[in-house]
């Protein structure tokens, strides 16, 4: 079986495209987004630009890390451009707490967007209690499973915590890896310790957690950061699976080595991409709890608070235009589909995302845990997770670890 991996490329420097011409009379506006989509935003901005005489954009690139970076930089100095890209959380919460972000709450209500947009991509793009960005991306993550697995094993699919613990047990007595999981950078084993969390803590405290009104030292999370444990000693992730590349996961999950894997609905595009037969595939929530929340995260573009309205306006033309269904149709592998918009639909062939989408709406959300903490505090869940699994530090420790990280950053 032969698999493919996608990598993305940085972009050394700084690449712009606008114009030939400049109307002396036209909204000049500037937008700053990721290199990995330059071959779809060069001909749409050209495009625009020769539409709408009134409006000129200029673009510039950046890598994932660069466009973090830059934007940060010009925050300082007060030069961020018209609009940029980011995601949700903590990336996104920065230009909130500092004032650099136009706030679209009345923009949106004017213009009807809760009659437009999803709801859950809606609510990961409101921060500090304002609409800071247009959603371009909502992203839920569920359990895929292997269904010739789970008949082979006799196992329906769980719908409460104790039923999918049972559910791995019986897998392992198979002789198969309940679950799929890569260590390296921490984010993959993150997205199993997250629902754990939500577990234990319930939704109300884990939010609270999230937003750092209450402390991760207490019981729910020593609860989560041991059933991890638990998990690890029993062998329900694979061997060696702490310093194992995330990106690599599909390979013991298409092979059937594991019987699950964490993963967003653009897993339905790769388990395509490698050929591989999407009628074994399937997907549920993991059952936490409650409502049974998916962690979600959201991209969006977010505007400069010091827009005018008029500039403001074509801001939003301008991406109309970018996310409209003949751009989308076009250039459909640059964008991360479906839409986050009501009634929108994954192609026919990505069986398990309008389910997963719609079972988010359902369920609720949870912002993922690396968007919700700071990355200082991320490295320090990260570290934790390694450690415990190694028998090098107790739950606990990694609980008082995690609060410790989160004084230390907010005492900045």
């Amino acid at each position: 079986m032969k698999f493919k991996k996608v990598m993305a490329a940085a972009l050394a420097g700084t690449m712009v495209v606008g114009a030939a011409t400049s109307v002396s009379a036209a909204t000049e506006l500037t937008f700053w987004t990721l290199s990995t989509r330059q071959e779809a935003v060069d001909p749409i901005v050209e495009a625009f630009n020769a539409e709408n005489e009134d409006i000129n954009v200029t673009v510039s690139y950046y890598d994932t890390d660069g466009i973090k970076d830059a934007c940060k930089v010009s925050a300082s100095s007060d030069s961020l451009p018209s609009m940029w890209f980011n995601w949700g959380g903590s990336l996104g919460q920065f230009y909130v707490d500092n004032g650099k972000t136009y706030d679209l709450t009345e923009y949106a209500e004017a213009n009807g967007w809760n009659d437009t947009y999803s709801a859950g991509a809606l609510n990961l793009c409101t921060l500090g209690g304002q609409l800071c960005g247009y959603p371009t991306s909502y992203n839920v993550l569920g359990v895929y499973y292997n269904k010739s697995i789970f008949v082979e094993c006799g196992i329906e699919v769980p719908t409460t915590f104790e039923e999918f613990e049972a559910a791995c047990a019986t897998l392992k007595e198979n002789g198969y890896v309940p679950m799929a999981a890569a260590g390296l950078n921490g984010w993959h084993v993150m997205r199993w310790v997250e629902l754990l969390v939500e577990h234990y803590a319930g939704a109300e405290l884990h939010d609270k957690m999230n937003s750092f009104e209450e402390s991760w030292d207490n019981e729910a999370v020593v609860q989560a950061l041991t059933k991890y444990k638990e998990w690890v000693d029993a062998g329900y992730f694979p061997d060696g699976f702490i310093t194992a590349d995330p990106n690599d996961t599909l390979m013991s999950f298409g092979s059937g080595e594991c019987a699950m894997d964490l993963q967003g609905q653009w897993y339905d595009g790769q388990i395509l991409q490698n050929e591989l037969d999407i009628t074994t595939y399937g997907a549920f929530a993991f059952p936490s709890g409650e409502t049974n929340r998916m962690s979600a995260f959201a991209e969006m573009t977010q505007f400069n608070a010091n827009l005018s309205e008029e500039e403001l306006a074509a801001g939003v033309k301008f991406m109309e235009y970018y996310y409209n269904d003949e751009n989308v149709a076009e250039y459909g592998q640059y964008y991360n589909l479906p839409l986050p918009k009501d009634g929108e639909k994954a192609p026919e062939d990505q069986i398990n995302v309008d389910g997963m989408i719609e079972t988010s709406n359902t369920n609720g959300t949870f912002t993922i845990t690396d968007q919700a903490f700071p990355t200082e505090v991320a490295d320090v869940l990260f570290n934790a997770q390694d450690a415990i699994a190694n028998g090098e530090m107790t739950p606990e420790e990694g609980a008082a670890n995690i609060q410790a990280a989160i004084e230390a950053y907010q005492a900045k």
